[in-house]
């Protein structure tokens, strides 16, 4: 099997191409990349020496992806991926726009033409943003969670929110732009009869994330507080008890595997690919994991509100599991130790990961 990866130097890509080499090395990886992202040379030397084959590539250029082999499966793991992006920092709303929704109409363009099935990796964050900020929450153990009595909002349980979960606008321009890729994916696929599977998201963590405060939001606390930066709690009255899953890259990868091999050509489900209620977590509780393991830090507080942030949003990945035979097999706390024992042995990984 031969696999285009984008984005294979940002951290979910290169993960995954790890592992599909380590793990099954008959499988041949091919990945693309405009090295735009802060630190992305690191994984551009490194993938080489595992047999993978890297090029400089930029999905939103139409002439660029025609010049791509053909392959047996896309996985589309390029993306600007914050909720923010368009909105503040150094990527515009046309950008945004262009690379998370022009770039799938020119992988899928490249997969009509080649029969490839295609992977996208979307989010979490289609999900409304409305819908998410007037859930019913208690605070138990420093930590949000929903009150589950009553009459409940569609799409909303005990183990988290599922695809059923209203994605009506406002979502962000970063949401709006993954869940239009959705639509048109299955609308690709029905159209001209090669595979799609969508796999919304939650929050991927791990060893070697470039952290920042508006993604790689695990990777960026603990090595920010284990180097004594400044960290500060912002919104819901500056508590940090807002709340959300993780799950690790490796677990991702191994759910692909199977949906790349199966048979179900015509599959066309949408799913949420999540670590769970088990693997969730609130910013002042992982501060409390990370003073137990590092020793004491102070962690400031902003009350000040900051746009398209929500203070609960855990992932039902159910469907997965009952269809795939499927669950995350990284637990929360080999994820942080993992990331903990990476800031340890890299002191200047944030440094790399900074906007230049």
């Amino acid at each position: 099997m031969k696999l285009l990866i984008t984005g294979i130097c940002g951290f979910v890509g290169s993960s995954l191409a790890r592992f599909f080499r380590q793990s099954n090395p008959e499988i041949e990886v091919f990945g693309i990349d405009n090295f735009s992202r802060p630190g992305s040379e690191i994984n551009r030397m490194e993938l080489p020496r595992i047999g993978v084959t890297v090029r400089y590539g930029d999905i939103r250029s139409a002439s660029d992806v025609d010049n791509f082999p053909a392959v047996d499966w896309v996985i589309d793991a390029a993306a600007n991926p914050s909720v923010l992006a368009g909105v503040t920092g150094p990527t515009s709303s046309r950008q945004t726009v262009e690379h998370n929704l022009a770039g799938t109409i020119n992988l899928l363009e490249f997969c009509r033409r080649h029969t490839s099935g295609f992977v996208m990796l979307s989010t979490s964050r289609i999900y409304s943003l409305a819908e998410l900020s007037n859930l019913q929450l208690q605070t138990t153990n420093n930590a949000y969670v929903p009150l589950l009595s009553g009459k409940l909002p569609i799409g909303l349980s005990a183990n988290g929110i599922s695809e059923e979960f209203p994605s009506t606008p406002p979502i962000s321009i970063y949401g709006a732009t993954k869940l239009a890729s959705e639509v048109l994916a299955l609308e690709y696929a029905n159209a001209f009869g090669f595979p799609v599977h969508v796999d919304r998201c939650g929050v991927i963590a791990g060893a070697g994330q470039f952290g920042k405060p508006d993604q790689g939001i695990f990777s960026y606390w603990i090595h920010s507080y284990l180097r004594r930066q400044p960290l500060r709690y912002i919104g819901f009255g500056g508590s940090g008890f807002q709340v959300r899953d993780c799950m690790h890259p490796n677990d991702l990868a191994k759910l692909l595997i199977k949906q790349m091999r199966s048979e179900q050509r015509n599959s066309l489900r949408i799913l949420n690919i999540g670590g769970g209620s088990e693997s969730s977590i609130s910013l002042a509780q992982l501060s409390g994991w990370c003073a137990n393991r590092f020793g004491p830090h102070t962690i400031s507080s902003d009350s000040a509100e900051r746009r398209f942030d929500v203070p609960w949003l855990v992932l039902d990945a159910t469907v997965a599991r009952q269809t795939w035979q499927w669950a995350p097999e990284t637990g929360l706390h080999s994820i942080l130790e993992e990331i903990a024992q990476h800031a340890e042995l890299n002191p200047h990984w944030l440094s790399l990961s900074a906007e230049r």
